[in-house]
């Protein structure tokens, strides 16, 4: 494999011909060795994998980063050596698809079954310590007015996207992709329902400080 300056790598890939294919498979070899190192050394949750599973991971993956690559290279600077840039925006990439993986079978439906919240979505473990009893059932009163409060202050929309990206942990993209809408699209719609919801628990007297605190105890 050629060893390219930066300024190479520019010319090859953004030239036509020969020059330009050699450039391109030249870059998604790199970019899959730099993807394989990423899933075989830093993530421990892919221990289990045999080396070959790995591999054919890192081959996908490498498809994917070398069109992302191609398409952002106007977004490359020059500050570090290229094949660091590009590895870094593969590595990306390959953290984006593993999360989609991670959520491909998620269904917004499961979220409107029942309608009720689980104080384990929004308590603070307190270490297993013993509950005061006049403790948990201030903590199941406050659970209810904020259930309610879901049901009363938001619309369909702004409650299942807040319950899939706060209290589920659904990647933003994953619920703009299955909501039919778009990144900052959704955004705006999380942020106008934290905003009404915060409104409507103060008007109860309920503040964000008090209910930290309460599930912190």
């Amino acid at each position: 494999m050629a060893e390219r300056s930066n300024a190479q790598w520019i010319h090859d890939l953004t030239a036509g011909g020969a020059a330009r294919e050699q450039a391109i498979e030249d870059l998604r070899t790199r970019l899959q060795r730099g993807i394989y190192y990423y899933l075989s050394r830093e993530r421990s949750d892919l221990a289990d994998l045999a080396p070959e599973e790995i591999t054919q991971m890192a081959e996908d993956f490498a498809q994917d980063a070398t069109l992302r690559v191609l398409s952002s290279l106007d977004s490359f600077r020059g500050d570090s050596q290229f094949t660091t840039w590009a590895t870094k925006v593969a590595v990306r990439v390959a953290i984006s698809e593993m999360r989609r993986a991670r959520y491909k079978d998620f269904s917004l439906d499961a979220l409107t079954m029942d309608g009720d919240l689980q104080p384990t979505a929004t308590a603070v473990a307190n270490g297993g310590a013993p509950e005061r009893p006049e403790t948990a059932m201030e903590k199941q009163d406050v659970m209810q007015k904020i259930t309610r409060a879901f049901e009363e202050a938001l619309t369909d929309r702004q409650r299942i996207a807040l319950e899939a990206i706060i209290l589920e942990g659904v990647p933003l993209e994953v619920v703009a992709d299955r909501m039919g809408t778009n990144r900052n699209a959704l955004y705006k719609l999380v942020h106008d329902a934290r905003r009404k919801l915060r409104t409507h628990l103060e008007s109860q007297g309920l503040s964000l400080e008090y209910i930290l605190d309460l599930f912190e105890r």
